[in-house]
């Protein structure tokens, strides 16, 4: 896809992949929406990128970017569903609450802004759509089990996707990050607690640092990169590993039997 007079809309551009793929997107002649709930302002220090406030639990906003991106550049080639956070802890500690603000975020979000964008998309028959997930959506890790059902659910819903899409020359692609050196492990994150769960606490104190090691994998701009790749490179391609040993661990996650490769996992976390 030639950069001529392209336009991407980012969701979750403020910092990490997200402001990473907007520079990325920029320095490559796009015209960039660079959206997020509260924008700071990257468009003063990024050329060619255009920052706007978007929720993605609120469509509203979602329907104010979509149509301020398109009077400003006149179409959208591109959408990257970026937006997300983790929320971590012992499933028992997690309230009702939290685990519905997880997927009003990190599904239902994505999912209100690929719906409001279909119009657009269907009208020009073109467009693609970029879901970036996780390796966390075909593998798991403790105390990650919110996150890892939201992820899960963003595999299935793009793979479905696809399928009903083809016909209007929309496609379907899915980032599969690895461990990423991020603020994800600060800002991105929510942990569940409930002080009168005790049972938990030992078995949290261990494994918990262990899956919280921001210096671990890779920086944000290889996962950058990769979105960068699948939104041009023409194909009808669906998945994508990206950095922090991605592929690796996927494959091997698809070879071997659940009982060796849960205790590989138990190995590198409960120790």
């Amino acid at each position: 896809m030639s950069s001529k007079n392209q336009t991407v809309l980012i969701t979750g551009a403020s910092s990490g992949i997200g402001l990473e793929t907007a520079k990325i997107f920029s320095s490559q002649g796009w015209n960039v929406i660079a959206t997020m709930r509260n924008p700071i302002g990257i468009g003063t220090s990024v050329p060619n990128i255009l920052c706007l406030p978007l929720d993605v639990t609120r469509i509203d906003t979602i329907e104010a970017a979509i149509t301020a991106a398109i009077e400003k550049f006149g179409a959208i080639d591109v959408l990257i569903n970026n937006a997300g956070y983790a929320l971590i802890g012992a499933f028992e500690a997690c309230t009702s609450e939290e685990i519905e603000r997880q997927f009003a975020t990190n599904v239902f979000g994505l999912m209100a802004v690929t719906r409001a964008i279909l119009p657009h998309f269907r009208g020009r028959r073109q467009g693609i759509i970029v879901n970036v997930a996780s390796i966390g959506g075909k593998m798991t890790f403790p105390l990650y089990s919110p996150y890892h059902a939201t992820k899960w659910a963003v595999e299935g819903f793009s793979e479905s996707l696809q399928y009903e899409l083809r016909q209007f020359n929309i496609k379907v692609k899915i980032i599969e990050p690895g461990p990423i050196k991020t603020d994800f492990y600060n800002r991105s994150m929510s942990v569940a607690t409930k002080p009168e769960l005790t049972d938990y606490k030992n078995y949290v104190s261990k494994v918990l640092p262990q899956m919280q090691q921001p210096d671990v994998g890779s920086p944000p701009e290889v996962t950058a990169k990769v979105i960068y790749r699948a939104a041009t490179d023409n194909s009808w391609k669906l998945r994508y590993p990206a950095g922090g040993n991605a592929g690796f661990l996927l494959t091997l996650r698809a070879l071997l039997p659940d009982a060796i490769f849960h205790n590989i996992i138990r190995a590198g976390v409960e120790r």
